[in-house]
């Protein structure tokens, strides 16, 4: 049997964040039905975050309320704070996914707190999540660099897991929110996160900002990390990372990853499908590879 790695598709929370568009509530439905006739069953779906901060996703609540939960999709929940997960809870999330930050510069510009303020936050949010019934993930941003303060010192990925696990986290993702890292770092933090949080599960997110977000997904695989996030079209990015363009596109992941005889479950022509039909909606040109070269054999 081929290994099976999942994708979470992260297009309609982080892909849509930080675009020049702006998609109607009902557009963003029909996106995520799009991504689910291609076989996604765990996806980014909104955040429950300031609506000044991150005006895109103010109708998150009204994304939410308007899914068709009779799918067997798990939809997540992107948040930051107290306020953010109880917003979530009471829009039904089936997981949250709470945000620590690496960088201090970048996190008291996104979240307005350090690295460790953000860890203690989530011990104080998490016991809600778990009395709620709904599972845990946590995303570390800027594990690789932080695009005010520089490099990421050794340890403080892990630390910042290490506090997750003790939070009762599951998972745990590895964020390039500004597309700096490469295959060799990607190892080692991998590495560092084991070393520090044995007990979680990893995921990686990669940003395609220097042309090495799939190398880093490669490298991901092959230190045996079975769960990745990608953006349907490679669209994306942060509000609060300058010049962060977007996430590696889910179409040219599951191509690359099903070339190797790895299995990901997502119908490949669907999601070029899909990604032609979103560069319709935005107004602009896409990122996707696949979405211009095509699928190969043909």
């Amino acid at each position: 049997m081929s290994r099976r790695i999942d994708i979470v598709e992260v297009g309609p929370r982080d892909g849509l964040q930080n675009d020049p568009s702006d998609l109607t509530t009902s557009q963003k439905l029909e996106f995520i039905e799009r991504l689910t006739a291609c076989g996604v069953r765990r996806m980014e779906s909104g955040s429950f975050v300031s609506p000044k901060a991150v005006p895109k996703m103010a109708d998150s609540a009204e994304v939410f309320r308007g899914l068709d939960r009779t799918k067997p999709v798990r939809h997540i929940a992107l948040a930051l704070n107290e306020k953010g997960v109880r917003r979530a809870i009471d829009a039904a999330a089936d997981e949250i996914n709470f945000v620590l930050v690496a960088g201090e510069g970048f996190g008291r510009r996104n979240q307005g707190m350090t690295p460790q303020e953000s860890a203690e936050k989530l011990m104080e949010c998490a016991p809600l999540v778990h009395e709620a019934g709904i599972p845990l993930s946590a995303t570390i941003s800027v594990a690789f660099g932080d695009p005010y303060d520089g490099d990421i010192a050794d340890g403080v990925v892990g630390g910042l897991a290490a506090q997750a696990q003790r939070a009762g986290v599951a998972e745990v993702g590895i964020g390039d929110t500004i597309g700096v890292a490469d295959p060799w770092l990607v190892e080692r933090r991998i590495e560092e996160v084991r070393m520090y949080a044995p007990d979680v599960y990893l995921r990686v997110h990669f940003h395609d900002t220097r042309n090495t977000g799939l190398a880093n997904v490669a490298a991901a695989v092959k230190a045996g990390v079975d769960v990745v996030d990608a953006s349907c079209g490679g669209i994306g990015g942060c509000p609060f990372a300058p010049a962060a363009t977007g996430n590696v596109a889910t179409e040219d992941v599951v191509y690359m990853l099903e070339r190797a005889g790895f299995e990901t479950g997502l119908d490949l022509s669907k999601l070029i499908e899909t990604a032609n039909w979103l560069e319709g909606v935005l107004g602009h040109p896409i990122a996707s590879s696949l979405t211009r070269a095509g699928q190969f054999p043909v």
